[in-house]
């Protein structure tokens, strides 16, 4: 991928900006995935001769473009997948929803469960034994009467499958274009975006944080007149 639009790298991460529909790692439909995209970019610009090493330390669904970093390094891999764990590495996206909400800011908690066979979650009583907890927190940056479509931006307290769409969804508030969960936008470009990624360097211990914002072509046109910096946010 010629025009793979690196933010920041060195020695020991690459942060990128994932296009949408593309698969963060291959899988059974064997298009072009980030994962191979990367390794080809570094083997290429480093004239590397032996295999390249890549650590997928996250993911993002298909249909989701926005941030996200790999390590150049099994060491970066293994410091940055601890982040995970312990919830120092952090997320954001940026989302259009069905309808307006009834608060301006909320923290929504759910149990879910995630269906193999059919790869969709739904949410679950917490008694379930395969129910696992899933929390965020969202504000509403913007609501449009005319279209009943708010703009949200949300922060992930967990990382579960589907998370943030099943959540919404479960509540009458789908995310536009969202193929499997949503009522609204059929065959549009599904607008959930992951805005900024906060880590620390896996060597240099540094706090760093990655912004990306979507065009504001198509359903993310509603973005227009808003003014999208981290001052609009809670942290």
């Amino acid at each position: 991928m010629s025009n793979l639009k690196v933010m920041y790298e060195d020695n020991h991460i690459i942060v990128i900006q994932k296009p949408p529909n593309i698969p963060s790692q291959a899988d059974k439909t064997k298009d072009i995935d980030m994962l191979t995209l990367i390794k080809k970019y570094i083997k290429e610009k480093y004239n590397k001769q032996s295999e390249v090493y890549l650590g997928l330390v996250h993911r993002l669904d298909r249909p989701v473009g926005g941030v996200m970093v790999f390590a150049k390094t099994s060491k970066a891999a293994a410091r940055l997948s601890e982040q995970v764990r312990n919830k120092s590495f952090k997320k954001s996206y940026l989302s259009i929803v069905d309808g307006k909400m009834e608060k301006s800011r909320d923290v929504l908690e759910d149990y879910l469960e995630k269906n193999e066979r059919t790869n969709l979650s739904k949410v679950v009583s917490s008694k379930n034994k395969n129910a696992k907890k899933a929390q965020l927190d969202y504000q509403v940056i913007k609501y449009d009467e005319k279209i009943n479509l708010s703009v949200l931006k949300i922060n992930l307290h967990t990382g579960r499958h589907h998370q943030i769409r099943v959540q919404f969804s479960s509540r009458g508030h789908s995310i536009y274009a969202d193929q499997k969960y949503g009522t609204r936008g059929r065959g549009k470009q599904i607008a959930l975006w992951a805005y900024s990624l906060t880590i620390f360097h896996p060597t240099t211990k540094e706090e760093m944080t990655f912004y990306s914002i979507p065009e504001k072509i198509g359903s993310w046109k509603i973005l227009e007149d808003v003014q999208i910096n981290d001052k609009n946010f809670i942290k």
